[in-house]
C-alpha cells in the first residue's frame, strides 16, 4: 500500500509560526510534524510515501529528501498553490498506484497503527465501496463532530451528541477523486458527501490519541505531552 501526507495547507491559525516554515516541520517532541507520521508509516511496513506541497514547500523537500534515511521512498506531489484536499490528492494520483491508499492530514498527530489500513482497503474493495475513514470522539474546540456511523459501519450524515468527528485519515480508491479536474482546487467534503448519499463510505471509530495540531496552543501541548512521555 502507498500512502499520501497533505502538506500544502498555509496554516492560517498557526501564524506566525507558519509565516517562515511550513506547518509540517513544526516539531514537537523532538521531531516534525511530519516524521512522525513517516516513522509510524515505515513502522508498519508502509514505505511508498507521497507528499504534496505548497507554501514554502521546497523547505520540506531540503528537510526530507528522498526519505532513504527515514526507510521510505517519497515522491512529491508540487502545487503552484494550494489545491485543498481533493484536488492536491487528484493532482497526486499518477504518484499513489491504481490500488486503495492511505492518507493522512500532516498537521495531525495520532497513535493508530497505520497496519490497520490493510485491513480497511480490503473491506473496501470487497463491499465495492470508495473510501473508509477513521474517526473520533469530538474533542472541544469541534463539539458537533462531522459524521456518524450505522449499524453496518456505513458513514451518515448526522452531527450532534451522536456524531463524531473526522481525524484526518482515511483509505481511498483512486477513483474516488476521478471527476476532479487535475489542478484545479476542490475540498473533500463534497465528495463525502456524495458518497454518504450513494452508500459508498465506510467508517470507523477509534478511541486513543488524537490531536488537531491547529493552533500554537495545541501544538504546545502536544510537545509536552510528547516530551514526558505520558502518550505512551
Amino acid at each position: 500500500m502507498r500512502a499520501m501526507i497533505l502538506a500544502a495547507g498555509r496554516g492560517e491559525r498557526m501564524r506566525p509560526l507558519t509565516d517562515t516554515k511550513p506547518k509540517p516541520l513544526l516539531k514537537a517532541g523532538g521531531l516534525s510534524l511530519i516524521e512522525w507520521h513517516i516513522k509510524r508509516l515505515v513502522d508498519a511496513g508502509i514505505t511508498q510515501l507521497v507528499i504534496n506541497h505548497a507554501w514554502l514547500g521546497p523547505q520540506i523537500e531540503d528537510a526530507l529528501g528522498d526519505g532513504r534515511r527515514y526507510g521510505a521512498n517519497i515522491a512529491y506531489s508540487r502545487e503552484d498553490t494550494a489545491l485543498e484536499t481533493a484536488g492536491g490528492i487528484a493532482r497526486a494520483l499518477p504518484l499513489l498506484g491504481k490500488d486503495p491508499f492511505l492518507v493522512v492530514n500532516g498537521d495531525i498527530w495520532c497513535d493508530w497503527d497505520p497496519k490497520n489500513a490493510d485491513r480497511a482497503a480490503s473491506m473496501i474493495l470487497s463491499r465495492d465501496l470508495q473510501a473508509w475513514l477513521l474517526l473520533t470522539s469530538n474533542p472541544a474546540h469541534h463539539p458537533d463532530g462531522d459524521f456518524s456511523l450505522d449499524d453496518e459501519g456505513m458513514l451518515c450524515t448526522t452531527s450532534g451528541p451522536e456524531s463524531f468527528t473526522f481525524t484526518g485519515i482515511g483509505v481511498y480508491r483512486p477513483e474516488f477523486f476521478s471527476n476532479v479536474p487535475p489542478g484545479t482546487p476542490a475540498p473533500l467534503a463534497p465528495l463525502l458527501y456524495q458518497g454518504i448519499e450513494m452508500r459508498r463510505l465506510a467508517g470507523e471509530y477509534y478511541n486513543g490519541l488524537w490531536i488537531d495540531v491547529g493552533t500554537p496552543q495545541r501544538l504546545a501541548e502536544l510537545n509536552s505531552l510528547l516530551s514526558s512521555g505520558s502518550h505512551l
